[in-house]
């Protein structure tokens, strides 16, 4: 996009972190501004901040795991607007813990606010953004979006997920004027892993030291660099861009590191289901000379 002024912008997870930085700056360059959230106290407060800074600003709380509420929204945003020119699929949720503790409900629940309702609240812009002379999307991903780890399986999957689908969209729909812009950050000072639940009896989620983070403020700069550069993939963080070319210059090594003590551990879990194999036999044939 050549030029922001009066453009029309809805942003989902605006009340707090990465969403509420872009609103701010895209308010700052003149963009009027249909902001979502669950967090109403916090959405308000945003709201309040970017109409200081001149612009028309509407909000309205919705839950990204209701569909019918993402299409009575979406509808509220056509009928008060027409349709908008930028569209921020910013809400996100994560889960840590092991993959095969979680439960139906919360691969639900994840995917439902990371990865559905991004592709719904798409699809059910898609024709007005199209009908715009230029528009553009910002799907705000991940570096786990690009690069594996563990025990945050369901969140990888949706980042790898939404990414795909902003490649998708970009492929497709380039050459009608619609810009996708997928944003991957490394860890961001944002509350995203406090507030995470923890499949891990005991154990909170951990929360990436300071120093590797990067802060909302700059991943919001990036997003609306994305825009008007119509950027593809756009890195934040020095962690991302480390953890990007380690994974097309090396994908080897990181394979390596999880693999390490591999042998140690495979023999301990040998061992313990042996120990449990006897101690189970043992308990059979004493129920057995019981019975006899």
């Amino acid at each position: 996009m050549q030029n922001l002024i009066g453009k029309t912008a809805l942003i989902t997870g605006a009340a707090a972190g990465i969403g509420r930085e872009i609103a701010l700056q895209l308010a700052a360059e003149g963009v009027d501004l249909f902001l979502l959230d669950v967090d109403e106290s916090g959405l308000a407060d945003t709201t309040e901040t970017a109409s200081l800074l001149g612009v028309k600003v509407a909000s309205r709380r919705c839950d990204l795991t209701d569909s019918k509420q993402i299409s009575a929204t979406i509808q509220e945003v056509l009928s008060t607007w027409g349709g908008v020119d930028i569209l921020v699929n910013n809400a996100g949720v994560a889960f840590y813990g092991p993959t095969h503790t979680m439960t139906a409900e919360q691969w639900d629940w994840l995917l439902g606010i990371n990865l559905l309702a991004p592709i719904q609240i798409t699809r059910e812009l898609l024709p007005s953004l199209l009908n715009r002379p230029e528009a553009h999307i910002v799907n705000v991903s991940s570096i786990c979006g690009l690069v594996q780890g563990n025990r945050f399986s369901a969140y990888q999957v949706s980042k790898y997920g939404l990414l795909g689908f902003s490649e998708a969209l970009r492929a497709e729909y380039s050459r009608q004027g619609l810009g996708v812009s997928a944003i991957c950050p490394g860890p961001v000072t944002t509350r995203l892993f406090e507030v995470a639940p923890s499949g891990r009896d005991g154990k909170q989620t951990p929360i990436p030291p300071r120093w590797i983070c990067t802060t909302p403020e700059l991943v919001a700069q990036k997003a609306v660099k994305a825009i008007y550069r119509d950027q593809g993939i756009c890195l934040v963080g020095w962690v991302a861009y480390v953890l990007y070319y380690l994974k097309r210059i090396a994908p080897w090594s990181l394979d390596l590191a999880f693999r390490f003590g591999r042998r140690r551990r495979m023999k301990k879990k040998a061992q313990q289901l042996a120990l449990q194999a006897e101690q189970q036999f043992e308990r059979s044939a004493e129920s057995s000379s019981k019975a006899a």
